[in-house]
């Protein structure tokens, strides 16, 4: 899986973990491993500009998705290779985000986790325009994200515990050396 991220807003963000998330969104979903994706994160003067072309609305949003190619989902087990398809694209804007992260009380990482889940469900064709539709996509954002999150706290669980079995072996080994070189 092809993810591509350019950073052009100015707001220095862990750009890794954005397309961690985009990853583990697009797994969970069951996109193609060939698939490519792009995510780009521009100022509020790009979104905004962007908003007014694309959605005819006045001022910047959070996330916009762009999608390109159609996904195909019902695909016969004895179908040919699949071929690299481009989903499309997801521009976000941490300056908004920004503003939304502090009123719902979490960093602006969360946000920016949580705008890409949510871009990259909008990219495989889900909306919130009916309360319905709403219900559905919030609810598979929702446990995407959780899942996401108990993923990247058990990484790094599992880092700090390497890091402290790493100090740990390394003290032992250097006692060792120490008592085998006394006379």
């Amino acid at each position: 899986m092809s993810i591509e991220i350019a950073n052009e807003s100015g707001v220095d963000v862990d750009e890794t973990s954005i397309v961690a998330a985009a990853r583990f969104a697009l797994d969970r979903m069951e996109v193609s491993p060939l698939a490519e994706l792009s995510v780009s994160l521009v100022t509020l003067e790009v979104m905004e500009q962007l908003h007014v072309r694309w959605m005819d609305l006045p001022g910047a949003t959070d996330v916009m998705a762009f999608p390109m190619d159609e996904l195909e989902t019902g695909r016969r087990p004895d179908s040919g290779e699949i071929s690299p398809a481009l989903l499309g694209d997801i521009v976000l804007c941490p300056e908004f985000a920004r503003g939304q992260a502090r009123t719902a009380g979490h960093s602006l990482l969360d946000e920016l986790h949580l705008l890409t889940v949510h871009g990259v469900l909008h990219l495989l064709g889900y909306d919130h325009a009916e309360p319905e539709e709403e219900r559905e996509m919030f609810g598979l954002q929702n446990r995407i994200l959780g899942d996401f999150r108990a993923a990247m706290n058990a990484a790094r669980r599992q880092d700090t515990q390497r890091g402290n079995d790493e100090r740990l072996l390394g003290a032992a080994g250097l006692h060792e050396r120490t008592d085998s070189e006394s006379p």
